[in-house]
């Protein structure tokens, strides 16, 4: 059984057939244009600020351990290759991303204190993102119907201390959705380069929140990989302490015994004061190691902490990032081309 060929497109018929309505077109083009510009003028501007910064890998050490294989790793894309097969660190740049999306990160970014570019406004974001944000007309007619018939309680968070994320109002809810999608984090795997991308309707607040963004996934990770040391060093520091308060007790006991029994010749003071000695060395041995133990601890701290390179700061942006008007008009007219094509096409 012998296919249909399907006839050939005749770029001269659909002219042919299209051409007797230019006049339409020079009526709907320009129309949707003007429209769409129009309409997209009612979009607030927004900004953007990036900051790129590159973490210390994880696993640093197998990495010079693996030496032209972790490079070759490195090039093929398997930046992470190391960290997998040697590392027990579960928090690798992979996961950044969501970091920055859960509420708990978002609730540290509520109390960063903003002020806009004008200088009008000097605020924490919270109250920022929730009383001097800017939106297109048809939002707030549909918030005002909503509010008619479902009145919104009034939010009684001042957004000075940081919110228990437990129990969010729905408008607190929506303000942290709101800020999530603000904020964009990419890595590439093969630098582990983290660039964090936040958004926002005036540029000092952008890089603001760019530059706060950054240095709270900073303390994040760093919490994160210096807790287990953070509780070795606090557990021998208290040993220490109890061991150092116990060793001076035992020496003052033993140099008051001693001074109140000097003239004393008596076998049984000699054996106390000899008791009271091996005491305190005792204790004194127990101090010292437990001190060594408190500089190991501290040390292996100082080692578990990662070093950062900034290596974009956050800079205040001269132009807006958004909406492009021209080009969603431009758009929107071969849109309409195509469509209104489509539609005469159909007619023949």
């Amino acid at each position: 059984m012998e296919e249909k060929k399907q006839a050939p497109i005749n770029i001269t018929d659909i002219i042919k057939t299209l051409w007797p309505h230019k006049k339409l077109y020079f009526k709907v083009l320009p129309a949707t244009l003007i429209l769409t510009y129009l309409f997209t003028l009612f979009i607030p501007r927004y900004y953007k600020c990036t900051v790129s910064l590159a973490p210390e890998p994880t696993g640093a050490s197998l990495s010079g351990s693996l030496g032209s294989l972790g490079s070759l790793a490195s090039s093929m894309g398997l930046g992470s290759l190391g960290k997998m097969a040697g590392s027990r660190d579960a928090l690798n740049s992979e996961i950044y991303p969501d970091i920055l999306k859960s509420n708990d990160f978002i609730a540290e970014l509520m109390t960063v204190k903003v002020q806009t570019q004008e200088g009008d406004v000097k605020t924490n974001y919270y109250t920022y993102q929730r009383d001097h944000q800017s939106y297109p007309w048809w939002v707030y007619i549909k918030g005002a119907i909503i509010e008619l018939f479902d009145p919104t309680p009034e939010d009684e968070y001042n957004g000075e201390e940081k919110i228990s994320v437990f129990n969010l109002t729905e408008q607190q809810s929506a303000i942290f959705k709101s800020v999530s999608g603000k904020i964009k984090c990419t890595i590439d795997k093969k630098t582990d380069i983290v660039d964090i991308v936040v958004q926002d309707q005036d540029p000092l607040v952008a890089a603001t929140m760019a530059q706060a963004t950054c240095e709270k996934l900073q303390e994040f990770i760093i919490n994160y990989r210096t807790n287990k040391a953070k509780i070795d060093y606090e557990y021998y520091k208290k040993l220490t302490e109890t061991a150092k308060a116990d060793y001076e007790k035992v020496r003052r006991k033993y140099g008051a015994t001693s001074d109140a029994n000097m003239d004393v010749t008596m076998k049984s003071m000699e054996l106390l004061l000899t008791d009271l000695e091996n005491d305190m060395q005792l204790r004194y041995n127990v101090y010292t190691a437990m001190n060594t133990q408190m500089q190991s601890a501290a040390a292996k701290l100082q080692e578990a902490t990662p070093a950062f390179t900034v290596i974009q700061s956050a800079s205040v942006p001269t132009k807006p990032a958004g909406p492009r008007r021209l080009i969603i008009s431009v758009a929107m007219m071969i849109l309409s081309f195509i469509v209104l094509s489509g539609k005469l096409l159909m007619k023949k």
